[in-house]
Parts: C-alpha cells; sequence; structure tokens
C-alpha cells in the first residue's frame, strides 16, 4: 500500500469507526426534511408542472446530504488533529502535498456518496426512484463531493479552533446549500432572487443532479457542469497551493 492510499484508508476509516454518527444521523436529518416538508407541502407546490413535490424533494435532499457531509469529512478531521496534536505524525511522513489532497478530497467523496446512497435508498420507501440519466446524477455527485472536500480541506487549514470551523460552516456552506434550490424550484422566486440564485454554484449542483432523475432542469445540463467543474478546478487548485506551503501546519 502506498502513501496516498494508507492516508486515504485512514481518513476513510476514521469516519466508518463512528459510522452511527457521520452516516447514520445525516440519514435521519434528511429523512425528517422529508416528512415535514413533504407532509407540509405536498399538493400545494407544483413543480415541473408533472413531477409531485416529494419526488422532487428527493434528489435536493440527497445531494445536500453528499455536499454537506463531503465538506464536513475534510474539515474536521483537519480541525480535530490540529488541535489534538496528531497531525504532527502525518506530517513526519514523506507524503506530498497531491498525497494529502487525494487522501483527503477522496474520503470526503466517499463519505459523501456513503450518505448521498443512505438517503436514497431510505427514502425509495415514501417514493418510488426514478432516474432518467444516471450518468448526469453520479458526475454532479462526484464532482460536488469533491468540490466540497477540496473546500473542507482549504477551512480546516484556515481554521485554528471549533469556534472558526462553526462559524465556516453556518455562515457558508449551510446558507448556500439551504439557498440553491433544495426545497423549491428557482423559477418560483422573484426576479432578483433567481438572479442572486444564478450567482450561487451550490444551485449548478442541485439543478444538475435533479437532471439526472427527471431529465429536466431549471438550466441546461451542460451549463451545471461547465460551471461546477471550473469551481472544483478552481477549489482544488487554491487547497493544493496551501498544502503545499503548508498553510497554518508547518512552522
Amino acid at each position: 500500500m502506498g502513501g496516498w492510499q494508507a492516508l486515504l484508508y485512514k481518513e476513510i476509516l476514521r469516519f466508518w469507526k463512528v459510522g452511527f454518527q457521520t452516516v447514520a444521523a445525516p440519514i435521519l436529518t434528511a429523512m425528517l426534511y422529508l416528512l415535514i416538508f413533504g407532509h407540509v407541502l405536498e399538493g400545494r407546490v407544483k413543480v415541473y408542472d408533472s413531477i409531485p413535490y416529494t419526488a422532487f424533494l428527493v434528489p435536493g435532499l440527497v445531494m445536500m446530504s453528499v455536499l454537506q457531509n463531503a465538506f464536513a469529512n475534510s474539515s474536521s478531521s483537519l480541525i480535530q488533529s490540529k488541535i489534538m496534536g496528531n497531525l504532527v505524525f502525518v506530517l513526519l511522513t514523506p507524503l506530498s502535498h497531491w498525497s494529502w489532497f487525494v487522501a483527503y478530497v477522496g474520503s470526503s467523496i466517499a463519505r459523501g456518496l456513503a450518505v448521498g446512497t443512505g438517503v436514497l435508498l431510505v427514502t425509495a420507501w415514501f417514493v418510488r426512484p426514478s432516474m432518467v440519466a444516471p450518468l448526469w446524477a453520479i458526475a454532479f455527485a462526484v464532482l460536488g463531493a469533491g468540490m466540497l472536500g477540496a473546500l473542507g480541506l482549504i477551512a480546516g487549514l484556515w481554521a485554528e479552533k471549533f469556534d472558526q470551523m462553526a462559524a465556516f460552516q453556518n455562515f457558508l456552506i449551510m446558507p448556500m446549500t439551504f439557498l440553491s434550490g433544495v426545497f423549491y424550484s428557482i423559477h418560483s422566486l422573484p426576479p432578483f432572487w433567481q438572479a442572486v440564485s444564478h450567482l450561487n454554484p451550490f444551485f449548478y449542483m442541485i439543478d444538475g443532479f435533479r437532471y439526472g432523475f427527471f431529465g429536466v432542469s431549471d438550466v441546461s445540463p451542460w451549463l451545471s457542469l461547465a460551471i461546477v467543474g471550473s469551481a472544483m478546478l478552481a477549489v482544488s487548485a487554491v487547497a493544493v497551493h496551501l498544502l503545499r506551503i503548508g498553510y497554518k501546519i508547518r512552522g
């Protein structure tokens, strides 16, 4: 087993050993969203004419779970290691910055997809899943999880205490996720807020992922793919650079 493979295995094992907290709990949270919003708004909100609201809600909840947990994986791993002092054992290894990036982002993708798959399986009890373009859904899930894993890496490098990490998540990740069209189509918004939504890269992740289920979306899936792919490359470039210079982890 190579160096990056060992670190990747360690990071996957880290979240899997507490899977009740890192995988099962987010699935339960998504289920509560489905039960509450589906019960209250089913029959009152019409999206894409022929698609029931609960069915519309499921892909949004799946992708929201993927994104939030991918971010939480890399960010929590780094900040915990920095505060507890065990990051020094990884620093002592001859691993390159690329090995760090692949391991942390790869484990974030694994956790995000594990939670997303769990949410999809559990919600199948309430809504019969339909996926007309599965490759689109897989592409946006992997790209979205990778981008949030890289963003979590940046946040984990920047933060020096849990309060800073909580602020990053509460004031950036959560608002951008909830305002990305998880619970609604942006066509139901006033023109000003539609324009604001188009500035949110999370919107394109959700919309593109939803296209994989229904074959319809608010914007072209090719446009969404281009924007998400560009955002993924930009965030990854920043994360790799910070790892290369040892930002806040090397004296």
